[in-house]
């Protein structure tokens, strides 16, 4: 019976390297995103003298939503692996923030990745306030506001259980 349980705890905990294809996945992704910002940059430079101001604060914010959205990949991709598959002891460089993000932090960076992300998406829309009728910009509004929600009660969340965990340590 004890060499059945050490078989199952073996295949439990190796199945977490089935992880690895979900990272090379968001690699891949990432690779494709960097060459659709790529475009998007070419795109900005070709206008930068006939655009006017409006058009280029959203071309910029166009490209700050996409440095926001790579480095939420960035981010999901090595702490999901130094979380649930392996540590990165063979890392050449060493980021301070490594090991210092667990499943609950993550989430909090994500959900802040988020709201930001939603907030340009929303700047962008009230800068082309007059594409789209009144409806539509309350419902995107609302859609913001109950990611802010959701942000902030998982920080309160976190805090909370964290809060917990230090009251129950000797």
């Amino acid at each position: 019976m004890k060499a059945a349980e050490a078989f199952i705890e073996r295949i439990i905990l190796g199945s977490r390297w089935i992880l690895v294809v979900f990272s090379f996945g968001l690699a891949a992704a990432l690779v494709v995103y960097a060459i659709s910002f790529v475009f998007k940059f070419i795109k900005v430079v070709k206008g930068v003298f006939v655009l006017d101001e409006a058009d280029m604060i959203l071309s910029m914010l166009s490209l700050v939503d996409a440095a926001l959205v790579a480095s939420l990949l960035v981010m999901v991709m090595i702490s999901s692996y130094e979380n649930y598959v392996s540590r990165l002891d063979n890392a050449d460089v060493q980021l301070s923030w490594l090991g210092k993000l667990d499943a609950g932090s993550l989430k909090i960076k994500v959900a802040s990745s988020i709201v930001a992300i939603s907030s340009i998406h929303l700047l962008q829309i009230f800068l082309n306030a007059d594409q789209y009728d009144n409806w539509k910009i309350m419902w995107f509004t609302i859609m913001h506001m109950t990611f802010v929600v959701s942000a902030l009660l998982l920080g309160l969340l976190d805090r909370i259980t964290s809060k917990g965990d230090a009251h129950g340590k000797p």
